[in-house]
């Protein structure tokens, strides 16, 4: 079956177009939110889409969200069934991949906690030892954990490469109170996520989440904890020093290290192979998500 890589809705305002998602106006106060098959790696979307991964990600969002009482969501809906018109004509294009949430004013910064040395923080450790401001242990190995998660936010960019900075930068752009809060959330939100996880054999290395603003009280939206914004690693074959065996985006990404793609130009079609191999992870991740919460 043909992945589903954009849509349009006859009678809808169709708002934002990002990497994965599309968002349509559903009222004054609410949105419709589109999980596509869509792939991006390197801030780049992919010419063929992977076949149901937007209605993976959508079902492991919905079920962090309904799972996490102890910070608020945009979530409103996510029953087809219940949906206003005109998206309820649409069931083929809708039904399992989408939700109807509150609008909230986005705050611009990606919020990322890190339990474990790996990707651009490895990356940037091996330069200079820290990561967004801070100092880690000398002699720490690629994939190692992390004496204590961390939390590194970096810039959210429309266009371009997202940048790690330091949390003294996000402090100046919303305030320490503000800024102090979302640190907070982002690792409360992942060491609940990396209990669950560790009782399906699975490590929860890092995990990258969005919030926004209602009523001068922070939310959580877009997405949460999944193999699009996450970290997910094989507990039983886990070894310092080794990149781990993952179920998430991290595979089509070291696939990609071993083409000659130059990360700047139009990226190639993924092959076959990558594109079902990536499939299978996001279901087996599914499954091991469902299995704990």
């Amino acid at each position: 079956m043909k992945a589903l890589l954009s849509t349009n809705i006859p009678g809808a305002k169709k708002s934002f177009s990002g990497k994965v998602r599309d968002i349509y106006e559903a009222d004054k106060e609410h949105l419709l939110i589109v999980s596509t098959d869509r792939v991006s790696a390197f801030d780049h979307v992919f010419p063929n889409g992977i076949h149901g991964k937007g209605i993976i990600l959508n079902q492991i969002s919905n079920l962090w969200f309904s799972n996490m009482t102890f910070v608020k969501n945009h979530i409103v809906e996510t029953d087809f069934a219940n949906f206003p018109k005109p998206f309820s004509g649409f069931p083929e294009l809708l039904k399992d991949r989408s939700v109807i949430v509150k609008k909230a004013k986005r705050i611009d910064f990606e919020c990322v906690a890190r339990g474990y040395l790996i990707g651009s923080g490895w990356k940037d450790y091996m330069i200079n030892g820290e990561i967004c401001g801070h100092k880690l242990p000398q002699g720490l190995k690629m994939a190692e954990e992390l004496p204590s998660p961390i939390f590194t936010p970096a810039t959210k960019a429309t266009d371009g490469h997202d940048i790690n900075v330091s949390i003294e930068v996000m402090r100046e752009k919303l305030g320490f109170e503000t800024a102090e809060n979302l640190a907070r959330l982002t690792l409360k939100i992942y060491e609940h996520g990396k209990n669950k996880m560790q009782n399906a054999g699975i490590l929860l290395a890092d995990t990258k989440l969005e919030f926004g603003i209602i009523n001068n009280e922070i939310i959580l939206v877009d997405e949460a904890m999944t193999p699009d914004s996450s970290r997910f690693w094989d507990k039983a074959s886990y070894r310092v020093g080794e990149s781990p065996v993952s179920y998430d985006k991290q595979f089509i990404r070291d696939y990609l290290e071993t083409t000659d793609w130059d990360k700047n130009s139009p990226p190639p079609p993924l092959p076959d192979e990558i594109i079902e191999k990536t499939q299978q992870k996001y279901q087996e991740i599914l499954r091991k998500i469902k299995s704990v919460i």
